[in-house]
C-alpha cells in the first residue's frame, strides 16, 4: 500500500495557469494605462466633477458628520494630492480624484458650519424690528423684505435669528422700502418649513445657507424707525438704478429692464415670470453667460473700434489687449451691481478667463475655463451644487463649449459662407442650450416648454442686437441725463420679447407637465452628459448608457398614493383622475408642488373636487387598501372625534388625543416625522417620513431623540 502526496493538479499546469492569470492582469493594466494616458492634457475639466462628488456625498448624508471627520478628510485630501505626484501618470489622476472628492466633502461641511445661526423653533407673533438688506417678491406676488440686525419682542438676542424674511400683505401705506432703512412691523414668524413631501425640495436647507432663521408675513403697515445709514452702497446703488429705470419705462417693460440691468426682480409680476418660464425665456432674466458675454463683447468691440479709428493708437497701442481690459472692468462692474448670483459669478469668471487669455495671447474659451469657473463657485459656495441655477448654468455652458469645439474642428478646411455663421450659431446654440438644460428644468420645475426653441430664436437676437447694447449706452448716458433715449429704444426690444412670450404661451400645448423623477435620474443624466462632453476618444459614446438608463428610470417613476403635509393641514390622495386634495384653499405652496410633482398640474380648486369626501366639513374618509384615512381640519372637526380603532390613520391639523388603536399624526407628531408619503406595494402600504430620508442635519435643528422617533415610525 502507498499514498500519494500529489493531491492537486500537476505543478506545470498550475504554473501555466498562473502565467495566464498574470498575463491577463498585465493586459488589463496595459489597456487601463492606455486609456488614462490618452486623456492626458484633458483631465482638468474633470476636477470640478470630482469636487462635486464629494459635495454631493455630504448633502446626501442622513446624519451630520462630526467636525473631526471633516478635518480628517481635508487633511487626507491634501496628503493624497502630494502623494499623487509620486505614483506616475497612470494612477495620479485617480488619487487626485479621490483627494478632490474628500476636499469637496470637507468644504461643504465647513460652509454649513460657517453659516450656522439661531433658527426660530416656534410660531411667533409680535413686533419685528430689523434693517432691510434685500427686497424681492414672494410666490404670491407680494413684496418681501429680508431683515438683519433683528430684534424680536421678549426674545434673548442670543437665540434671535440673524435674518428673517417677511412678506408684506394688506395696505402698506406710503412708506417705500429702502435699502438700509431700519423698520418695525407686527407680524407672524415661523421656522423655515421642511420638505413638502419626503425626498422633495428641502427649504430648511435652502434657508440655512441664506442665513434665514425665520420666515413670515405681516398684514399691517411697515413703519420707518431710522433712515438708511452708511454702508450697503452696492445694494443702494442697485435699487436706485432700478427705480430710475422703472421711472423711465413703467410697467412690466421697466421691471424687465431693471432685472436685466441690476438683478432686481421685485417689480416683476408673477404672471410675467410664469409666461417667460412657459416659453423657456426665463433665462433672459437671470444675469448669466448670455448677458455677461453680450455686455463684455459689446464693450470690447466698441473700445477696439474706437481705438482703431485713430491712426496713432491703431499703430502704436495694443488695441486688442486694451479693449479686453476695459471689457473686463465693465464685466466686474456688472457683477458687482447685479447682486452676484451663482449664474452671474460663473459668467464673470468665464468672461474674465476669456478676456485675460486675450491679453496674454492665449486661447479665449475652452472647457478648462468652464472648469475653472465651476471650481471657484463650488469652493466659495458648495451649496450651489444642489440648486437649479448652478445645474442649468453649467449644463448649458459645458454643452455649448463642447459642441462648438466640434463645430470648429468640422469647419477646418471647409468653405462656409460668412453670412451663414451667425445663423448657424444662433440655431445651434439655442438648440444645444435648450437640450442641455431641459432635463434639469423638467426635474426641478416639472414643466417642458414645447415651443421654447421658437421663442428663443425670435428673442435672443433682439436681446443681443438691441437690448444689451442699449442698456450699456443708457448707463453711459445716465450722468448726462440722456439715458431716457437709450432706454426708450431698449424698451421696444423688451416689448418684443414680452410679446413673443405672451403669444407663444397662448398656443395649445405650449407646456407639458412632467412627473418628478427619482433622485438617481439627474446624477445619471449628468454623468452621461459629462462623458459625452469631456471624454476624449472613442469611449465618449459610453456616456449614452447612463443617460438611457436615466430615461428608463424616469419613465417608470411612481408617485405616492397618499401625501400628508408636515403641518397636517393638507392631505392628497391619488385617484384615477389625478391627485385629490382635502381642501380647496390654504397650504397653497404644498398643493402646487404636489400637483406639479405628479405631472398633472392644474389648480388646487380643481384637485379639491377630486377629493372623495365632504370638503365643506373639512372631514373626509377614504379607503386606502386595508387602511382608512381620516383627515380632520380645524378644531371643530377634531372636537367631533373622541375615539378611533385599529386600521385607521388620523391626520389632524391641531393636537388631538384619542382612545383606540389608530395611528395619529397631528402637529406634535408631524414635527418629528415631517411630511409623510404612503406607497402602495404588493405587500401592503408602506409609509415613508421626511425625517427618514433627510435625516438629522444642521439645518433641521432637531434633537437626536426626535430623529430616532421619526426613523422608527412605521
Amino acid at each position: 500500500m502507498g499514498c500519494s502526496l500529489n493531491t492537486g493538479p500537476p505543478l506545470g499546469k498550475w504554473s501555466h495557469g498562473a502565467d495566464q492569470q498574470r498575463s491577463g492582469m498585465r493586459h488589463a493594466f496595459d489597456m487601463f494605462a492606455g486609456v488614462m494616458l490618452a486623456q492626458r492634457g484633458h483631465l482638468f475639466p474633470w476636477s470640478p466633477v470630482c469636487l462635486a462628488v464629494g459635495i454631493g456625498c455630504y448633502f446626501a448624508l442622513r446624519v451630520e458628520p462630526q467636525l473631526w471627520v471633516l478635518i480628517t478628510l481635508a487633511l487626507c485630501g491634501l496628503i493624497t494630492v502630494l502623494l499623487s505626484a509620486r505614483v506616475g501618470p497612470v494612477f495620479a489622476p485617480l488619487l487626485s480624484a479621490l483627494a478632490l472628492a474628500a476636499v469637496g466633502f470637507s468644504l461643504a461641511g465647513a460652509r454649513a458650519h460657517l453659516v450656522s445661526g439661531p433658527v426660530l423653533d416656534f410660531r411667533y407673533y409680535g413686533a419685528i424690528e430689523g434693517r432691510i438688506v434685500a427686497i424681492d417678491r414672494s410666490g404670491s406676488d407680494a413684496v418681501r423684505l429680508t431683515l438683519d440686525r433683528v430684534v424680536l419682542e421678549r426674545m434673548d438676542p442670543a437665540v434671535t435669528p440673524e435674518r428673517v424674511r417677511v412678506s408684506l400683505h394688506g395696505q402698506q401705506g406710503y412708506m417705500e422700502p429702502r435699502p438700509g432703512a431700519v423698520v418695525i412691523l407686527t407680524g407672524h414668524l415661523s421656522p423655515p418649513g421642511g420638505s413638502v413631501e419626503p425626498g422633495g425640495f428641502d427649504f430648511r436647507r435652502h434657508a440655512w445657507f441664506l442665513r434665514l432663521g425665520a420666515v413670515g408675513y405681516t398684514r399691517t403697515p411697515v413703519l420707518l424707525l431710522e433712515e438708511p445709514g452708511a454702508g450697503q452702497w452696492l445694494f443702494k446703488a442697485r435699487m436706485w438704478l432700478s427705480a430710475r429705470v422703472q421711472a423711465q419705462l413703467p410697467g412690466e417693460t421697466g421691471a424687465f429692464a431693471a432685472a436685466l440691468m441690476t438683478g432686481d426682480r421685485s417689480g416683476m409680476g408673477q404672471g410675467t415670470l410664469q409666461t417667460l418660464r412657459e416659453t423657456n425665456l426665463a433665462h433672459l432674466l437671470a444675469i448669466s453667460g448670455l448677458h455677461m458675454g453680450l455686455l463684455a463683447g459689446f464693450v470690447f468691440a466698441a473700445v477696439r473700434f474706437g481705438l482703431l479709428l485713430n491712426g496713432h493708437t491703431r499703430h502704436n497701442w495694443p488695441v486688442k489687449k486694451i479693449a479686453a481690459a476695459v471689457a473686463l472692468l465693465a464685466a466686474l462692474g456688472y457683477l458687482s451691481l447685479s447682486g452676484g448670483s451663482v449664474a452671474t459669478q460663473r459668467a464673470f469668471i468665464m468672461a474674465a478667463a476669456a478676456l485675460t487669455a486675450m491679453m496674454l495671447d492665449r486661447r479665449a474659451l475652452s472647457l478648462r475655463s468652464v472648469a475653472m469657473a465651476a471650481l471657484v463657485v463650488l469652493a466659495l459656495r458648495p451649496e450651489a451644487l444642489v440648486s437649479p441655477g448652478f445645474q442649468m448654468s453649467f449644463a448649458a455652458t459645458t454643452a455649448l463649449v463642447a459642441v462648438f469645439e466640434q463645430v470648429s474642428l468640422w469647419q477646418q478646411g471647409r468653405q462656409v459662407p460668412r453670412w451663414l455663421n451667425p445663423v448657424v450659431g444662433l440655431v445651434v446654440s439655442s438648440a444645444v442650450a435648450g437640450a442641455a438644460t431641459a432635463p434639469v428644468a423638467m426635474a426641478h420645475f416639472n414643466m417642458l416648454s414645447q415651443y421654447g426653441l421658437i421663442a428663443n430664436l425670435l428673442s435672443v437676437p433682439v436681446m443681443g442686437a438691441i437690448v444689451v447694447p442699449l442698456a450699456v449706452l443708457a448707463a453711459l448716458l445716465m450722468p448726462f441725463g440722456l439715458d431716457w433715449i437709450a432706454l426708450a429704444i431698449m424698451g421696444l426690444g423688451l416689448d418684443w420679447i414680452l410679446g413673443v412670450a405672451e403669444v407663444i404661451a397662448s398656443w395649445d400645448g405650449a407646456t407639458r407637465a412632467i412627473i418628478a423623477p427619482d433622485w438617481q435620474v439627474l446624477p445619471l443624466l449628468a454623468f452621461g452628459g459629462l462623458i459625452l462632453c469631456l471624454w476624449r476618444g472613442g469611449g465618449r459614446a459610453v456616456g449614452l448608457v447612463p443617460m438611457i438608463l436615466a430615461v428608463v428610470l424616469w419613465s417608470q417613476t411612481d408617485r405616492p398614493v397618499l401625501l400628508v403635509s408636515d403641518t397636517g393641514t393638507l392631505v392628497g390622495l391619488m385617484t384615477e383622475q389625478g391627485r385629490g386634495l382635502s381642501r380647496p384653499k390654504g397650504a397653497g405652496f404644498v398643493a402646487e408642488n404636489w400637483l406639479e410633482n405628479d405631472g398633472f398640474g392644474g389648480s388646487q380648486q380643481e384637485a379639491a373636487q377630486r377629493w372623495p369626501g365632504t370638503v365643506e366639513a373639512r372631514i373626509a374618509l377614504s379607503g386606502l387598501g386595508d387602511l382608512e384615512v381620516v383627515h380632520l381640519q380645524g378644531k371643530r372637526a377634531v372636537g367631533r372625534w373622541s375615539s378611533c380603532h385599529k386600521g385607521q390613520i388620523i391626520i389632524a391639523s391641531t393636537p388631538i388625543t384619542l382612545s383606540g388603536g389608530c395611528q395619529i399624526f397631528d402637529p406634535t407628531t408631524l414635527r418629528s416625522t415631517g411630511s409623510l408619503a404612503f406607497w402602495a406595494s404588493d405587500t401592503g402600504i408602506k409609509m415613508v417620513t421626511d425625517r427618514q430620508i433627510s435625516g438629522h442635519r444642521l439645518w433641521h435643528g432637531m434633537p437626536k431623540d426626535d430623529f430616532k422617533l421619526a426613523s422608527q415610525t412605521q
